[in-house]
């Protein structure tokens, strides 16, 4: 169990999104990607559910400045003996972060959860791209 105090980032649309989520809900749809951010230790980590998707091919993680951008595409596909479904589509979920350089920011994927974990201390920089690592 992670150490630290989980909580939802703060920001000036926090109240919105927490209104549209909820709303979302009562009529049976999900956030396309529910993230829960805590502290522990010394890093600010962030996981978000990702089932179903390839972290090599379909998901990019990103930090420019004090945002962490997680975009994605999904695609999945059902057959069975009668019918066939697919689902698709794009994801974008941002989350605010501690200041820190590419190189400290750490992402891995196991069991359908992509996490970052992020070093609490300070960097400055412009957009950098994240390498997921996958757990085995």
């Amino acid at each position: 169990m992670a150490q630290g105090i989980v909580r939802r980032s703060q920001g000036p649309f926090t109240d919105l999104v927490d209104w549209f989520e909820t709303e979302m809900r009562h009529v049976g749809v999900a956030p396309s990607v529910p993230v829960e951010d805590y502290t522990e230790d010394d890093q600010y980590v962030v996981r978000a559910e990702l089932p179903g998707v390839d972290p090599d091919k379909d998901v990019t993680v990103t930090v420019e400045g004090d945002v962490l951008t997680i975009h994605g595409e999904r695609r999945e596909e059902k057959k069975d003996k009668n019918r066939q479904e697919h689902r698709y589509g794009s994801f974008t979920r941002q989350v605010r972060i501690p200041r820190a350089a590419a190189d400290d920011v750490k992402a891995s994927y196991a069991d359908g959860i992509l996490e970052v974990r992020v070093p609490l201390k300070a960097s400055e920089g412009g957009p950098q791209k994240i390498v997921i690592e996958r757990s085995k």
